[in-house]
C-alpha cells in the first residue's frame, strides 16, 4: 500500500509540473512590450514565437539525456534552461541589459526547449508508474499543461496588474520552484509491480475522481476572476488549493477497503473499456489476427452475446469493390489501408504511409494553427481596439484548451455506451476551428473574439492531448517516441509559415496611415479589422483543409478500429 500511495503522489507531482510549465501559452501577454523594447517588426516578432516552438523539434535531446542521466537531473536541467531563457528576456524588457536580436532568438529557443524536456519527464513518470492505465494518466496530466496561462495570468494579476513583463519573471522562477517541490516524490518512486484486475479497476475509479476534480479546477479558473489585486490573490490561493487537493489520494489508497465497499460496488466497471487501446490489448489483437486464414475473415458477435453470427471478409469490412468500379474517393480511402492497430512503423515506413501524411496535415491545419493564433492574441486584441482584454483572452484560450485536453479522454470513458474510432473524434474536434476563424473574419466585436478564442482553444487542446494516443494506435506503441517527434515537426513549421503570413499581412496594412500608429520606439502598430481580416480567412480555409484530411483519415482507419473492437469484444465474451 505504501508503494501504491507513493505512485499517486508522483502523479500529483506530474500534474504540478505540467500545470506550471506550459509557459509558451502566455507569450501574447508580453509580446507587444517585447516588440516595442526591441524595436522590431511583426515579422521579426513572429520569428521569436517560432523559436519557442522550435524547441519541440529538439524533443529528441531530452530522450537522449535520459539515457545517461537520472530523471530528476533532466528535470532540473529543464528548469534552468527556462530560468535563463526567460530570466534574461526579463532583464532585456526592463532595459537593464541590451542584447542583439539573434541572442534573443536563442533565448526563446532555449526556453521552448525547456518545455519539451519537462514534457518528457512527465511522460516517463506516467508510463513507468501507471502501465495498466497509461492513457488515462497521460490524458489527465497533459490536460493541466493547457491551464498554465490561466494560472500565470492569475499570478501576474495578484502581483502587479499593470505590468506585462512580470510574466517573464514568473516563467523563469515558477517552473524551478515546482521542480523543487516535485523532487521528493520523484526520488522515492516505488518498485513497479503487476496489478490484479480488481486493483486496475480501482485505479480507473480514482482516475474518474481526479478528472472530476480537474473539471472543477478548469471551471474555477474560467469563471472566478476579479480586477482587484487583493481579491485576485485570494482567487490564486484557491487555485493552488485545488491543485493540492489531489494529495489526498494517498489517503484514499490506505482506506481502500472502505472505499471499495461503499463506493466501488455502485459502479459496474466490468467490461467498461475505460482504455481504448493499451499495449496488452494490442498484443492480443495481433495474436488473434495472426491466426486468421488466408481469406482474412473476422468474427463479430450478436448484440445478445449468443456467439458468432456473422463472418465478414476484408473486402466487406473495407467496403470497396474491385478496381474497375472504384472512383477517385474510393481509391484514396481504400489504397494501402491499415489492417490492424498497433503495428510497429519505423521512421522509414512511417513517411511512406498515406495515413501518416493525412494525420500530419490534420494536425498541421488544426492544433498548430490554434497555437499560432494564441501567439498572436496580444496583437489581435490590440488591432481590434481591445487591448484591455488581452489577459481575459489568454485565460479563455487556456481554460478551453484545458477542457479540450480533458475531453480527449471522453472516448475511453463512454466506450461502453458509444464506440467511435479515435480518428473520428479527431475529425469532430477539428470542426470548431474553421467556424471560429470565419466568425472572427465576419465581425470584430468583443463577443465574437471571445467565442472564437474559446472554440479554437477547445479544438487545439483536444488535438494536442489525443495525438499521443492516436500515434501509438496507428503506428505502434513501441515506436511512439520517435514517430510522435516526427509528427510534431509540423509545429515549428506551422509556427513559421502561419505566423509569417499573419505578420506580413499585418505589416503591409500598417504601412497605410489609416491603420497605423507609431510608438515611442518607432515600432509600427497596425490598428483596425483589416490587420487580421485576410489572415483569418486564410487560416479558416486551411483549417477546412485539415478537417477534410481528418475525415479521410477516419474513413481509412475506421475498419482497423472496428476490427480491433470486434476482437476485444470477443475476448471479453470468452
Amino acid at each position: 500500500m505504501g508503494g501504491q500511495s507513493r505512485k499517486w503522489m508522483i502523479l500529483v507531482a506530474t500534474i504540478w509540473i505540467q500545470a506550471f510549465t506550459g509557459t509558451n501559452f502566455d507569450f501574447s501577454a508580453y509580446s507587444s512590450e517585447l516588440k516595442a523594447v526591441l524595436g522590431i517588426s511583426q515579422v521579426q516578432l513572429n520569428y521569436l514565437a517560432t523559436a519557442s516552438d522550435l524547441g519541440k523539434a529538439l524533443g529528441w535531446s531530452s530522450g537522449l539525456a535520459l539515457m545517461y542521466f537520472p530523471l530528476w537531473f533532466v528535470m532540473f536541467v529543464a528548469a534552468f534552461m527556462g530560468f535563463f531563457g526567460y530570466g534574461i528576456q526579463w532583464l532585456i524588457i526592463l532595459d537593464l541589459i541590451s542584447l542583439p536580436y539573434f541572442v534573443v532568438f536563442f533565448l526563446c529557443l532555449l526556453a521552448g526547449c525547456s518545455i519539451t524536456w519537462f514534457n518528457t519527464v512527465c511522460f516517463v513518470l506516467c508510463i513507468k508508474n501507471f502501465p495498466s492505465n497509461r492513457p488515462l494518466a497521460l490524458a489527465l496530466t497533459v490536460s493541466f499543461n493547457g491551464v498554465s496561462a490561466a494560472l500565470y495570468n492569475l499570478a501576474a494579476m495578484a502581483i502587479n496588474p499593470s505590468s506585462t513583463h512580470i510574466y517573464l519573471l514568473l516563467n523563469a522562477f515558477i517552473p524551478l520552484i515546482t521542480s523543487i517541490a516535485a523532487i521528493v516524490p520523484i526520488l522515492r518512486q516505488p518498485p513497479i509491480d503487476s496489478l490484479p484486475s480488481d486493483a486496475i479497476k480501482h485505479e480507473q475509479l480514482i482516475f474518474v475522481v481526479l478528472n472530476f476534480l480537474a473539471a472543477i479546477t478548469g471551471l474555477y479558473l474560467l469563471f472566478v476572476h476579479s480586477t482587484d489585486s487583493s481579491t485576485t490573490r485570494v482567487i490564486f490561493a484557491g487555485a493552488i488549493l485545488l491543485l493540492v487537493i489531489p494529495l489526498g489520494i494517498p489517503g484514499i489508497i490506505y482506506a481502500r477497503k472502505w472505499f471499495k465497499k461503499k463506493i466501488s460496488s455502485s459502479f459496474s466497471l466490468q467490461g467498461s473499456g475505460l482504455l481504448l487501446v493499451d499495449a496488452d490489448d494490442l498484443e492480443f489483437h495481433k495474436e488473434l489476427l495472426s491466426r486468421e486464414n488466408s481469406q482474412i475473415n473476422v468474427m463479430s458477435y450478436g448484440v445478445n452475446g449468443d456467439g458468432p453470427t456473422l463472418t465478414l471478409s476484408l473486402a466487406r469490412i473495407i467496403g470497396t469493390g474491385g478496381a474497375s468500379d472504384q472512383g477517385c474517393c474510393e481509391t484514396i480511402i481504400g489504397k494501402d489501408q491499415l489492417y490492424m492497430l498497433g503495428e510497429e512503423h519505423k521512421a522509414g515506413l512511417l513517411v511512406k504511409r498515406l495515413d501518416f501524411w493525412l494525420y500530419y496535415l490534420a494536425y498541421f491545419c488544426g492544433g498548430t494553427i490554434g497555437l499560432v493564433y494564441s501567439n498572436n492574441l496580444g496583437q489581435i486584441a490590440q488591432s481590434l481596439g481591445h487591448s484591455s482584454m488581452t489577459s481575459t483572452l489568454i485565460t479563455l484560450y487556456s481554460s478551453f484548451s484545458f477542457f479540450g485536453r480533458l475531453l480527449s479522454a471522453a472516448p475511453d470513458f463512454i466506450r461502453s455506451k458509444l464506440y467511435f474510432a479515435r480518428t473520428g473524434w479527431l475529425a469532430v474536434a477539428l470542426v470548431p476551428t474553421p467556424i471560429a476563424f470565419f466568425l472572427l473574419a465576419a465581425t470584430g466585436n468583443e463577443a465574437a473574439i471571445q467565442a472564437g478564442t474559446a472554440l479554437i482553444g477547445l479544438s487545439s487542446g483536444f488535438i494536442f492531448a489525443a495525438a499521443v494516443s492516436i500515434t501509438s494506435e496507428l503506428f505502434g506503441p513501441n515506436s511512439v517516441g520517435v514517430n510522435h517527434n516526427i509528427l510534431i515537426t509540423n509545429i515549428p513549421i506551422g509556427s513559421l509559415v502561419y505566423g509569417f503570413l499573419a505578420a506580413l499581412i499585418y505589416d503591409n496594412n500598417a504601412v497605410g496611415a489609416t491603420f497605423a500608429q507609431h510608438t515611442m520606439t518607432d515600432t509600427v502598430v497596425c490598428m483596425g479589422r483589416k490587420c487580421y481580416l485576410s489572415t483569418f480567412l486564410w487560416w479558416g480555409c486551411l483549417a477546412l483543409l485539415g478537417l477534410v484530411s481528418s475525415v479521410l483519415l477516419f474513413l481509412r482507419t475506421r475498419p482497423a478500429y472496428d476490427r480491433f473492437e470486434q476482437n476485444r469484444t470477443a475476448n471479453l465474451l470468452d
